[in-house]
C-alpha cells in the first residue's frame, strides 16, 4: 500500500436557517445588497447548546457508515477548526469520545479556511509514511459564535457546519500531491481575535489576491497531479464568495468542471466549506466514483492549499 485515497464523505449542517431577510432586522442591509456582492441567500446557524465537536461527530458519522467502518477501524482523526472555545481536550479528541472510538491519535489544525485541505494533506502524508490506515478528517466551524453581528459587512457571511472525509490505505495513490503555502505579510487580512474573538477581513484585499494570484497557484495543484485543468469533473473552492468562485474558475481552465457553489445556501462555513461541498455533491450525483476533482482552500493567515483528488 504505497497511496491513499478517500473512500467517504459525509456532511451535517444545524436545522435553524437564517436568510437575508431574516438579517435586514439585525443589521442596515437587503436580500440584493447581500446576493449581488457575495451571492450568499441562506446560511445554517447553530444554537447555543450546539458545540464545534457536535456538528463534526456527525458528519463523521455519516462519512463512517458510507464507509462502511465502525468507529474502533479509525486510527487517527484530524479536525481543522479555528472556533474551538478550549484548549484541551481538542474537538479531534472529543469527536472520538463522542464517537466510542477506543484509542486514535487526535490532533486539531487551525488553518482557517484552508484548514480542510491541509488536513487531508496530512491524512495522505500519514497514510502513505505508515502512520495510520484509517484517518477521519473532519472539517468544523461554528462561525456564528465568532461574528460580530453588528457588522454588516462580516456577519451576512458566515454559516456553521462540518463535513467529513474517510482516507484509507490504497494501493494507488487517489489523492495527489499538495500544493501548500501562505502569504505571510497579508497574514493579518482574514482574523478571528480578541476578547471576545471576532471574525474581521479585509475584504478587498482578499478579493484582489484570491483574483489574480490564485489561479495560477491552482493550476500548479493540477500539473503536481499530472493532468490539465480541462480535464478536472469538478472543481471545490473554499466557499467564501460567489464572485471569486465562479471567475476562479474560469481562470484556472477548468471548462468542462462542475463548480460547487455551496455558498449560495451555507454561507462561508471556514474549515467546512470544502468537505460540505464535495459530499453535497457526490450526494447529488453530480460527481461520479473516480472523478478527477480540486480541492482548493484558502484564506486566514492568507494560507491556501490545494489538491486533485479521486471521487469516492
Amino acid at each position: 500500500m504505497n497511496g491513499s485515497r478517500i473512500t467517504a464523505v459525509g456532511h451535517y449542517q444545524p436545522a435553524r436557517v437564517l436568510t437575508n431577510e431574516d438579517l435586514t432586522r439585525l443589521v442596515d442591509t437587503s436580500d440584493e445588497w447581500i446576493t449581488s456582492r457575495v451571492g450568499i441567500r441562506t446560511r445554517h446557524i447553530a444554537g447555543p447548546d450546539e458545540p464545534v465537536d457536535e456538528l463534526a461527530a456527525h458528519a463523521a458519522a455519516k462519512a463512517l457508515a458510507a464507509a462502511g467502518l465502525a468507529p474502533e477501524d479509525i486510527d487517527l482523526v484530524l479536525v481543522a477548526t479555528s472556533t474551538a472555545v478550549d484548549r484541551s481536550p481538542n474537538m479531534a479528541a472529543r469527536v472520538a469520545a463522542r464517537l466510542g472510538m477506543p484509542s486514535p491519535a487526535v490532533m486539531d489544525l487551525n488553518v482557517v479556511c484552508a484548514g480542510f485541505t491541509h488536513a487531508l494533506a496530512t491524512a495522505d502524508h500519514a497514510v502513505r509514511a505508515g502512520g495510520a490506515t484509517r484517518v477521519l478528517v473532519i472539517g468544523a466551524d461554528k462561525m456564528s459564535d465568532v461574528a460580530d453581528w453588528t457588522d454588516r459587512t462580516t456577519c451576512v457571511l458566515v454559516g456553521d457546519g462540518a463535513g467529513a472525509a474517510v482516507v484509507e490505505a490504497a494501493e494507488e495513490s487517489a489523492i495527489g500531491p499538495v500544493l501548500w503555502g501562505s502569504v505571510p505579510e497579508m497574514g493579518n487580512a482574514v482574523r478571528i481575535e480578541g476578547t471576545p474573538a471576532r471574525f474581521a477581513q479585509e475584504g478587498q484585499s482578499v478579493y484582489r489576491w484570491a483574483t489574480t494570484k490564485l489561479p495560477a497557484i491552482a493550476r500548479k495543484a493540477c500539473e503536481r497531479a499530472g493532468l490539465a485543468p480541462e480535464d478536472l469533473a469538478a472543481v471545490v473552492l473554499h466557499q467564501a464568495n460567489l464572485r471569486i468562485i465562479e471567475p476562479l474558475a474560469g481562470k484556472i481552465g477548468a471548462v468542462n468542471a462542475v463548480v460547487a457553489r455551496d455558498v449560495v445556501e451555507s454561507g462561508n462555513t471556514s474549515a467546512a466549506s470544502i468537505p460540505m461541498a464535495l459530499s453535497k455533491l457526490v450526494e447529488r450525483g453530480e460527481i461520479s466514483t473516480g472523478d478527477r476533482v480540486l480541492l482548493f482552500g484558502f484564506g486566514g493567515n492568507l494560507s491556501y492549499a490545494g489538491q486533485v483528488i479521486h471521487c469516492p
